[in-house]
């Protein structure tokens, strides 16, 4: 699977993120990039798959458990794209 495919799939779990009470910061970051009009919903939703997938990532390498801290600060960087 290549990463762009990979990063695709995990679209799903952004949504589901999006709607969940347990990720409010999700919906925060969405809401914030999704005032920039040069930006559309697809894009804005991808960058985000991007930060879900380097937090997964980095979790195998490192052999350790989600890291929820860095995950909400990938988020706050966006647009800015992890260079995992």
């Amino acid at each position: 699977m290549e990463d762009t495919d990979l990063v695709a799939s995990l679209i799903p779990a952004i949504e589901q993120q999006l709607e969940s009470p347990e990720t409010p910061f999700v919906k925060k970051t969405y809401e914030r990039l999704m005032k920039d009009e040069e930006t559309d919903e697809e894009d804005v939703l991808y960058m985000m798959a991007i930060c879900l997938a380097d937090e997964s990532n980095r979790m195998f390498i490192d052999k350790r458990d989600f890291d929820i801290a860095r995950y909400k600060e990938l988020l706050d960087a966006l647009p800015e794209i992890p260079q995992g």
